[in-house]
């Protein structure tokens, strides 16, 4: 229930995330109000300083229905707040309160905005776009493609992705190559949508742009490999090009035939670029690239993280899963390509660990994802202790274990190998470097206490 004492907590608190303080009533409070009804609704409070001062404001008979048209006049699908008034200390403070708008984005004046923290955000134009497709569900992929018609994909290339499908579904499929397509909705009444042209693309696709490089130094160039070709194809000539310039190791195991592996773990190298491939912003019009050098691979790619989803969030694990191109996604999955959304980064840090290499660099740029596989070993990472930052790949053992205890304080050993899928050794050995540097301390018994941040 709303009342003073709920007004008072409210300014107490202070601004937030949904909590704005006005003067006086103004466009900057429409704004806001639309900034709220963007993200995850929120409450204005008119006649409170930003340091949370009531200073009151006048109000007339006809004030509030005033503002109120005001509101909806300048608002896009219009907005219609809770207004109520409340006089504290003889002086009166309006609460102007939005939820969030089941289909945005909601705009002022032609402009968009979202609330991110305590301030308020003009969105971009594919921010705009992108939190429409996802509030009807949808993503770009799936949308006509006006510029390429059904010519200008290979029935060829559909049909071996119907025998994959086959494959990996254990059944037949009984439609010719367009009604399945249909089917699937990678097609739309028979008319090509913008990810069945990236799928199946016949010829040249110059919205799949991809740059693979092997350097020997910053500005040295050894090998390249340029495509702009449908994904699938993509996804299998990256990996040979790449394993062409992997070195293999021999792995001595005191059986007759040894081991021979390459440096890097194959297996995570392909998950890297599939995760690349799935969730790159197609409408950016830079392309992905790839440098292979001595000591590290590193994958860039155009479009930043999706959705709500941040760097820290990614790091814990502790995520739902979010799809910028839910149609490229879906093709993949259906061939086995995906085994499950959401579960990439995890898989890929895993395998890293599994193999003796540090975890990856992974680093969120202004326009672009950026993943870098290091070859230094596990154990060499490790010692170098915390202190060089959380994006320094050869730390990540150490620096992923402190973020998982950030993000979940009381656990001990057993729950972090598990989660980090490596072994309680490791774990033990990370756990003493955290504590050397005084980062981290247990608390509680043996049996019951776990391990939390030092502050």
């Amino acid at each position: 229930m709303i009342n003073k004492e709920y007004i008072l907590k409210l300014i107490d608190q202070g601004e937030n995330q949904q909590v704005e303080f006005k003067t006086s009533f103004s466009d900057a409070v429409i704004e806001t109000l639309v900034a709220f009804s963007n993200a995850q609704g929120g409450t204005t409070l008119v006649g409170v300083t930003d340091n949370g001062s009531i200073s009151g404001i006048q109000t007339g008979k006809e004030t509030i229905t005033k503002w109120i048209n005001e509101i909806k006049n300048k608002t896009a699908p219009f907005v219609i707040p809770d207004i109520e008034t409340y006089k504290i200390n003889d002086k009166v403070v309006v609460l102007f309160e939005v939820s969030e708008y089941p289909v945005k984005p909601v705009a002022f004046k032609g402009r968009y905005y979202k609330r991110i923290e305590n301030s308020n955000h003009l969105l971009t134009v594919a921010e705009v776009s992108n939190m429409h497709l996802k509030t009807i569900n949808s993503s770009w992929d799936y949308y006509p493609d006006n510029n390429h018609t059904i010519e200008n994909i290979s029935i060829e290339k559909v049909k071996r992705f119907i025998e994959k499908y086959e494959n990996r579904n254990n059944t037949s499929v009984e439609f010719n190559a367009i009604e399945f397509l249909n089917k699937l909705e990678v097609l739309r009444d028979n008319k090509l949508t913008f990810g069945a042209y990236l799928l199946f693309a016949k010829e040249h696709c110059i919205n799949s742009d991809i740059q693979v490089g092997r350097f020997k130094s910053d500005i040295t160039i050894i090998d390249t490999l340029s495509l702009s070709t449908d994904l699938f194809t993509e996804l299998d000539e990256i990996i040979a090009f790449i394993k062409k310039h992997l070195m293999i190791e021999i792995i001595i195991t005191g059986d007759a035939q040894h081991e021979e592996r390459f440096d890097y773990p194959i297996e995570a190298i392909r998950e890297i670029v599939i995760n690349m491939i799935v969730h790159r912003d197609y409408r950016e019009s830079n392309g992905s690239i790839i440098k292979i050098f001595d000591d590290r691979i590193e994958f860039y790619n155009p479009g930043t993280l999706f959705g709500d989803l941040t760097l820290e969030k990614l790091l814990s694990f502790n995520y739902n899963s979010q799809v910028r191109n839910k149609l490229v996604a879906k093709a993949f999955k259906e061939i086995g390509a995906i085994e499950k959304y959401g579960s990439g980064i995890k898989r890929i840090i895993s395998i890293c660990i599994q193999h003796g290499i540090v975890p990856p660099k992974i680093n969120v740029l202004q326009n672009g994802f950026e993943f870098t596989l290091f070859k230094k070993k596990l154990n060499e990472g490790v010692n170098e202790g915390v202190n060089e930052g959380v994006n320094e790949g050869v730390n990540e053992g150490v620096n992923l274990l402190y973020s998982l205890i950030k993000s979940n304080s009381d656990k001990r050993t057993p729950f972090f190998a598990e989660q980090l899928k490596t072994s309680t050794k490791n774990i033990e050995r990370w756990i003493k470097i955290l504590k050397d540097l005084n980062k981290i301390e247990f608390i509680g018994s043996p049996k019951t206490g776990g391990y939390f941040i030092k502050d």
